[in-house]
């Protein structure tokens, strides 16, 4: 099993997003940690560039270290924007996130599919950064169209996956509470309309289990088409990002149903927001390779 180390882990631990010189320190902790391999973001379009410009010292940095990204992730709300002019502005930000991913070797490019364009009243999904347990309540705009917004969701999608095709690299997504594609249907119903294999889907415990999924059978619905795990556990109430064991994901039966479809992508650790989390890390690291050892992954 190819575990690796999220970066909600340097999100916590330095804020969102981290400085550069955080992003120094977040890599050096995942190495001493025990991580070889890790995940890097550029959060919108300033920490986007300063990553860019950053990227060969990162490399270096890494390179040193014994660390290897393989999974990179630009967080770009405006690329499913209704504004065309802000949508383009987000699509070329995505262009600079190819080069970096291309220049770290990655095997993945991340993209999220982020809130929808509602007026949320009080509490708003990820305003800051990704919170747990929030009670949302939304005005919907009578000018408002879930028709315009998916024909938006499915150009972009087909546009960035192509994007990252010819750069050689597999573009996935996430599933996330409170997002415009929040669980295993929806990635799906997407994927019949993008329709290439290139685009696969990160399969997210944490979000799915509060999403009241049956875990294994979103492996099913998937299949191949998933390319990258993010692993965290909860009750299922809400979709905070605990250690594994620690809540109610069926872990046996995830890993049985990835092992049935011959899964051997990489396991990211993506537990977050919690007081003890270098401890939390070891946990489920110790956890992921007792479930390696048990099933014979």
């Amino acid at each position: 099993m190819k575990i690796s180390c999220c970066w909600l882990y340097a999100i916590s631990k330095y804020g969102y997003p981290p400085s550069i010189s955080d992003t120094y320190r977040a890599l050096e902790d995942m190495q001493r940690l025990g991580f070889k391999y890790v995940e890097l973001e550029g959060v919108r379009e300033e920490n986007l560039r300063a990553v860019y410009e950053e990227k060969e010292n990162l490399k270096a940095f890494c390179e040193e270290r014994g660390l290897q990204v393989i999974n990179f992730c630009p967080v770009l709300p405006d690329i499913v924007s209704l504004d065309k002019q802000k949508r383009e502005e987000a699509i070329h930000l995505f262009d600079l996130a190819i080069e970096i991913a291309r220049f770290f070797d990655c095997e993945t490019i991340q993209l999220d599919s982020f809130s929808p364009p509602l007026e949320f009243v009080g509490e708003a999904p990820y305003k800051d950064m990704i919170n747990f347990g929030l009670k949302l309540q939304v005005k919907v705009d009578p000018n408002f169209s879930w028709n315009e917004l998916w024909e938006v969701v499915v150009g972009t999608f087909k546009v960035a996956n192509q994007k990252a095709k010819d750069a050689g690299l597999k573009l996935c997504l996430e599933p996330r509470v409170g997002e415009i594609i929040s669980n295993t249907d929806s990635i799906l119903r997407l994927m019949d309309y993008v329709n290439d294999d290139n685009f696969g889907a990160v399969l997210d415990t944490g979000h799915l289990n509060a999403q009241k999924e049956i875990l294994p059978l979103s492996v099913e619905k998937l299949g191949k088409q998933i390319f990258y795990l993010h692993v965290s556990d909860n009750d299922g109430k809400t979709n905070e990002h605990l250690a594994l064991g620690r809540g109610t994901v069926d872990w046996e039966g995830v890993f049985l149903a990835l092992k049935k479809h011959g899964f051997d992508g990489y396991v990211a650790v993506d537990v977050g927001r919690v007081p003890d989390l270098d401890e939390q890390y070891r946990e489920s690291v110790e956890y992921l390779q007792m479930i390696e050892k048990k099933i014979g992954l």
